[in-house]
């Protein structure tokens, strides 16, 4: 703990303090005062001000916030601040006498209050025990992080239980250490990241960071600055030099999720990246060096954008000198069981709620079904049956009001399957089959193509095919039967 007095800036960096208030007197003798005790300062006359430099990039630790204010008044400004800045934690000075409003503050999520006037020792611990709060909640969330983490590295040993996930798997392993750039397409939720994660972990960099960035959750200026960092000065509110993304991965792996997404300018720079490994920070004059190992993942066709002219072309052929196509996961339905059953077995675990198990009705829908969302949308789906302790929604999603498919996969047993066997009949002597035995036939042949999936990944196990489809193993010997299964 930092002791009362103590520069704080000897623990750790500088901490940023946004002072807001009208009185010019306040402002100026916390702009003196704060700097003595190791933070950084930077003033806002009025809410208005105060909003304006948040929006435009501002990152203080903490708001040191006046209640009484002309025009925006603190209660409407902390309103705002908590509306577009939730994390950062706000300090409210009140006047002696205004208990209600300060109420009114906390309930809004102030972090603390001091009443008007204040003795510097009493901002001082409020700072400090507001920002050591602040760490711990820091603290929990780099658990939290590294738990993710874990989770994700866990999940990676569950992907490859199909032949076409064990082929790129083979293919990581051979470049893994060859530090070439890797560019991953896929459709979106088919396991990109994954893949990415699973390469640096299998390369000489595994020791240093795995940093992501995805390219279309930010606009052009925050990506760039998220990217290369910037100096102080660069624009409104940057009080303080900030590195990007590039710097924290210096000598690791730097994920660029959906680059077809990053506009032309930004692609020019990254462009520099990749052939000098240097670039320069927003608002920066100087060159910094990094070393980084580049993997980036589109679910775009960036040949076509080459073409229509959205994206570069020499930096296309800089990113594509490796290409890994993840397949859809209706393409690998040999993975459903497993990824269903790790799901299951992770979800009942973080929930703390016990499940049995998928029902054999809703594996074969789900071996049939054709995945639009591939792992996420699984994924999601097994999370609700934990959560909800009930698949009948789920199977209600999967099924139609009469048992058929909705999104019918390659399965047999699908209407698109039903409706074939109609014409293959019809051609056969032109004869009129009940509709009633049209669907025996196509839900026997379900059944045998789900059960030669789950034993296919079982690798013939018996009693643990038994256990997937939920039937006893007697019943299993008599199923592989009745189809003509062999192994």
């Amino acid at each position: 703990m930092t002791k009362l007095g103590t520069n704080p800036a000897s623990v750790r960096q500088r901490r940023i303090v946004l002072v807001v208030d009208d009185a010019e007197v306040i402002r100026t003798y916390l702009k003196n005062l704060l700097p003595l005790k190791g933070y950084e300062v930077i003033l806002a006359e009025d809410g208005a001000k105060a909003v304006e430099m948040l929006q435009g990039g501002a990152t203080p630790d903490v708001i040191v916030l006046d209640v009484m204010m002309p025009g925006m008044d603190g209660i409407e400004t902390l309103r705002k601040i908590k509306g577009s800045k939730p994390k950062i934690p706000v300090i409210m000075l009140s006047v002696v006498g205004k208990a209600s409003t300060i109420v009114d503050a906390i309930n809004l999520g102030a972090a603390d209050y001091i009443n008007k006037p204040f003795e510097e020792e009493e901002l001082e611990i409020a700072l400090q025990k507001v920002l050591e709060t602040e760490n711990l909640k820091a603290e929990r969330e780099e658990l939290r992080e590294l738990l993710r983490e874990h989770e994700e590295r866990e999940r990676t040993t569950f992907l490859w239980a199909s032949e076409k996930m064990t082929n790129i798997r083979e293919i990581l392993e051979q470049i893994a250490d060859a530090d070439v750039t890797v560019l991953i397409n896929g459709d979106s939720g088919v396991g990109k990241e994954v893949v990415a994660r699973t390469l640096h972990d299998l390369s000489n960099r595994k020791d240093r960071r795995f940093v992501k960035v995805n390219c279309a959750a930010l606009p052009e200026q925050l990506l760039e600055s998220e990217l290369f960092g910037y100096e102080r000065g660069a624009f409104t509110g940057a009080t303080a030099r900030k590195a990007g993304k590039f710097e924290l991965a210096h000598q690791g792996t730097m994920f660029l999720d959906e680059i077809g997404e990053m506009s032309p300018p930004l692609q020019a720079k990254l462009l520099q990246v990749l052939q000098d490994g240097e670039f320069t920070r927003l608002g920066g004059h100087d060159d910094v060096r990094v070393d980084v190992r580049m993997v980036a993942a589109t679910n775009r066709n960036l040949e076509q954008m080459v073409q229509n002219g959205s994206f570069r072309e020499d930096l296309y052929y800089r990113l594509n000198v490796v290409n890994i196509r993840v397949p859809p996961l209706r393409e690998r339905t040999e993975e459903i069981p497993v990824l269903a059953d790790y799901f299951l077995r992770l979800y009942s675990r973080k929930y703390r709620r016990e499940c049995s198990g998928i029902s054999n009705r809703l594996m074969q829908g789900f071996l049939a079904y054709a995945w639009p969302g591939n792992v996420r949308e699984l994924e999601n789906m097994v999370k609700r049956i934990v959560v909800l302790q009930n698949e009948d929604v789920i199977a209600d999603e999967i099924f139609g009001s009469g048992g058929s498919l909705r999104a019918p996969g390659t399965a047999k047993g699908s209407p698109a399957a039903v409706e074939e066997m109609v014409d293959a009949e019809l051609e056969q002597g032109g004869e009129t089959l009940a509709l009633r035995e049209i669907g025996r036939r196509a839900a026997r042949d379900a059944e045998r193509e789900a059960l030669r999936r789950v034993l296919y990944q079982t690798n013939w196990n018996r009693k643990k095919a038994a256990k997937i489809l939920e039937v006893s193993y007697k019943t299993l010997l008599q199923k592989i039967k009745e189809c003509g299964l062999n192994d």
